[in-house]
């Protein structure tokens, strides 16, 4: 079998991404069983075949986009300064639940791919698995930092406090997706991390009224592309 050159390996990596930018925009206006797969591939400018050569199925682009999110998410996060205080972690959530809010479309399929996530035997099972461990284990991190320079109380499980965010911020857009985006998600999730930092720091001080100043990065594209 013929080896595929470095030059024909780029250019399908080019288009896979290509694929995904435009899925997720798609994907995120339309909503996920309204769009069409023949949309997606005349957008990059290929016939449904060759979109199915790189994902076999709409399910299977599915999943890819919503991974794609979590991806971005977690390097914008595991990217914080070193030098970031524990207020300023805990900061850069709240800034990121902001930019989940401008991407409602993305939320929704976020939820949809983590109810399938509960079956084992789904493709979702796995990339979930790992998300949550990476997270909790990369936020924990980042949280145990500030207990080193005494800015959280000594007796902070920096674990369980990452898992406890994760979970509710998870919750918080499951609610958010049901509610038809009724619950005001952003003062929500402030008013949970505002809590959370008045009790773990060793000043009693929460993150007052800190409004995120588009900070976070586009977990897709942007509507307007």
């Amino acid at each position: 079998m013929p080896r595929r050159s470095a030059g024909s390996y780029r250019v399908g990596i080019a288009r896979r991404e290509a694929i995904l930018v435009a899925a997720t925009r798609h994907f995120a206006r339309s909503g996920y069983h309204k769009t069409a797969m023949t949309r997606i591939a005349a957008d990059v400018g290929i016939t449904e075949g060759g979109l199915l050569h790189h994902f076999p199925s709409k399910k299977h682009l599915l999943l890819a986009v919503v991974e794609r999110r979590i991806v971005i998410a977690a390097q914008w996060i595991d990217e914080t300064n070193t030098e970031a205080s524990g207020l300023d972690v805990l900061r850069k959530l709240l800034e990121l639940t902001e930019r989940q809010l401008a991407e409602p479309g993305l939320m929704e399929l976020f939820v949809l791919v983590s109810a399938e996530a509960a079956n084992t035997s789904s493709p979702a099972h796995k990339l979930f698995a790992e998300r949550y461990d990476n997270a909790i284990n990369g936020l924990a991190a980042q949280l145990q930092r500030a207990v080193d320079s005494g800015e959280f109380r000594p007796d902070t499980d920096c674990t369980a406090i990452a898992r406890d965010c994760i979970a509710i911020s998870d919750g918080l857009q499951l609610q958010w997706v049901l509610s038809g985006g009724t619950i005001d998600l952003l003062a929500a999730t402030h008013s949970h991390l505002d809590r959370l930092a008045r009790a773990i720091t060793t000043d009693g001080k929460g993150l007052g009224d800190h409004v995120p100043q588009n900070a976070a990065p586009s977990l897709g594209p942007s509507p307007s592309t």
